[in-house]
């Protein structure tokens, strides 16, 4: 488990969207499963579900929790 320091990003309407996913800071983040490559991933943050991209999951600073 780990727990959101921060979403940083160069396009604001991205940080945005995993904002409003939940992906705040404080919020307590874990990888439920990975894809047999490791891409997408799928997580659980607070109550939510979801499936990111490396990519976009690289955005989300955490700390271990």
């Amino acid at each position: 488990m780990a727990v959101v320091r921060r979403v940083v990003g160069e396009r604001p309407e991205v940080v945005q969207r995993l904002q409003d996913l939940g992906f705040t800071p404080g919020a307590t983040v874990r990888v439920l499963r990975r894809a047999p490559l490791g891409d997408p991933a799928h997580y659980r943050v607070g109550s939510v579900e979801i499936c990111l991209r490396r990519a976009q999951a690289s955005l989300v600073e955490v700390t271990e929790g």
